[in-house]
């Protein structure tokens, strides 16, 4: 039988898993739609929340994912405004790349002093 914090961390992954594919059905139907209308954002919209709908909302601690979390309700957000289709998809792609931004300026990092590193070798 699994540990009570096993169980916790297992749900944890799930509504991880649960919004990182959310946003990235909702960002890819943006970006891959031609024929792009309201009715077609909002039905995407509530297929895909019927899949989140599905986890447990977990309070998460780390930066990204909370962002994250806030991308989605922001999405869920304007699926129930009145705003235009263009102005929505502006917004969430901007929104979507930022995050995506934050993700990546932790990976990688530029050498702050690479050219003095090879003095040493002259």
């Amino acid at each position: 039988m699994a540990s009570q914090k096993a169980i916790d961390n297992a749900h944890r992954l799930r509504y991880i898993r649960a919004l990182e594919r959310f946003h990235n059905s909702i960002v890819s139907y943006l970006l891959n739609t031609t024929d792009l209308k309201a009715e077609g954002y909002n039905k995407k919209i509530s297929n895909s929340l019927k899949v989140l709908n599905r986890v447990d909302e977990i309070s998460l601690y780390k930066g990204e994912l909370q962002d994250l979390q806030k991308l989605v309700k922001k999405m869920i957000s304007l699926h129930e405004s009145d705003k235009d289709i263009k102005d929505i998809k502006e917004i969430l792609l901007y929104a979507s790349n930022q995050l995506d931004k934050s993700k990546n300026a932790r990976r990688y990092k530029k050498d702050k002093h690479s050219q003095s590193k090879y003095k040493d070798w002259e």
